[in-house]
């Protein structure tokens, strides 16, 4: 199989210039400038620019080495300013790089903000052909795809409409359905389709899920772990400008969530610790860390699997009005499920000792889509509230495998959760009244 991307050491670096003021002038001191000839100000101003402007070097990427063979599907993570859009301007030759080589063999089609290459002022037609004519199709191929074009974009309505005039939605819609449609031997999509809805976002993964099996290859830029583990096979994590991990995806996401991001914030490391949240605290949570079936730490979950909350509290004064709870809400607020040690009967701690305690708390498989979620663990008494909540203590991925095994998704809806009910099917028996 041959490599239709090779990067060997790039780099892109930016300059950034910096003002600094050496000293503090009192209101006395302007008065006093304003005085002075306009000549003399302005020199004087031009030599304190001189001495005080500094330049800076910024790599927004260093020593990147990567190899894509033809057909791969890779995506491309890492936190804001990790610098993978400028890897992919880099890719899309957008930009130069300062240092290294790269070689590209194949047509590049590039998604990497809404509107790429169109133009505000022609309508949503004449920047389907303008946009062809960029990729490099003639004008009898662009009205061969034209009307596939159209229908995936869901603009036909207004396809004779300046397109500055068109919502965010409908640009990208529009820019990403030429893009796909065309042909590239290579389609790079950035975290543009978070702008889109949930309906064509799905359309858009399945269409780069097609490229992918037709043998184009495709780099996928997103900060939605599901749709990663979804489209792709390979991940590549960036940190920091420099390539932190390259690898199977599930592998790479997981690097992503416990190295670079449990780094970045404290809230995603597995297990996370707490201090104690005050001298006078009868009760208090120590840590909170989650496991897979396997019995092994880990933020990211197959949907189908189930895991495992450990809570660990620590109790210094006896109480029978302590109870304990967990809570898992999305990325928009909402909560997803709530569950307390009462659940059932009269919380275990509630008559405890003092001494410190575990709890497990077992959370079934195909029950929460795939997707992102927090979880917040809290330790509280009765009639009083919380004693210690620790909100958002642990970032949780739930992965989509069913897709990619070619069964039905079971979260097609706009449903909070994706639990799998039981079905099961009787006929009726004939009442003998021959009815």
């Amino acid at each position: 199989m041959t490599y239709v991307i090779r990067a060997q050491d790039v780099g892109k670096k930016y300059l950034i210039s910096h003002q600094h003021r050496e000293r503090y002038e009192a209101l006395r001191d302007v008065l006093a400038g304003a005085l002075r000839g306009f000549a003399r100000r302005s020199d004087r101003r031009d030599a304190i620019q001189g001495e005080n402007a500094a330049t800076e070097e910024f790599w927004a990427l260093r020593n990147f080495d990567m190899e894509i063979r033809q057909g791969e599907r890779v995506g491309i993570i890492g936190r804001n300013g990790a610098g993978k859009s400028t890897l992919l301007k880099v890719l899309s030759r957008i930009t130069e790089p300062s240092s290294g080589r790269l070689r590209i063999r194949g047509r590049v089609a590039s998604l990497l903000e809404v509107g790429t290459g169109f133009h505000p002022e022609l309508t949503g037609r004449e920047n389907i052909f303008l946009n062809g004519a960029i990729l490099g199709m003639g004008k009898a191929e662009i009205r061969r795809k034209f009307d596939q074009i159209v229908a995936f974009s869901e603009v036909e309505k207004f396809l004779d409409t300046p397109v500055k005039r068109y919502s965010s939605g409908m640009y990208v819609r529009l820019a990403f359905s030429v893009a796909a449609h065309l042909e590239p031997e290579i389609l790079i999509v950035d975290e543009v389709l978070a702008v889109g809805d949930a309906a064509f976002q799905k359309k858009c993964l399945g269409k780069m899920g097609d490229a992918g099996r037709d043998g184009r290859t495709v780099l996928f830029v997103s900060h939605n772990m599901g749709a990663v583990r979804q489209l792709c096979e390979r991940g590549i994590v960036l940190d920091g400008g420099s390539k932190a991990f390259d690898g199977p995806v599930t592998e790479a996401i997981e690097h992503y969530q416990v190295r670079v991001l449990g780094d970045a914030d404290g809230g995603s490391v597995n297990p996370v610790g707490f201090a104690k949240p005050g001298a006078n605290v009868p009760a208090w949570l120590r840590s909170v860390a989650l496991i897979g079936n396997d019995g092994v730490p880990s933020l990211s979950v197959e949907h189908e699997h189930g895991f495992s909350v450990l809570l660990d509290i620590e109790i210094e004064e006896s109480s029978k009005d302590y109870f304990s709870a967990l809570i898992a809400h999305d990325t928009y607020g909402n909560n997803i499920f709530f569950s307390t040690d009462e659940d059932f009967e009269e919380s275990p701690i509630g008559d405890a000792p003092p001494g410190k305690y575990r709890y497990r708390v077992s959370v079934p498989g195909k029950l929460l889509k795939p997707g992102t979620y927090y979880l917040t663990p809290m330790v509280g008494l009765r009639r009083k509230g919380k004693i210690d909540r620790r909100d958002s203590a642990l970032r949780l991925e739930v992965l989509d495998t069913m897709t990619r095994r070619g069964a039905k998704q079971l979260y097609r809806s706009t449903a909070l959760v994706a639990p799998q009910l039981g079905w099961s099917l009787q006929r009726e028996e004939a009442d003998g009244s021959g009815k």
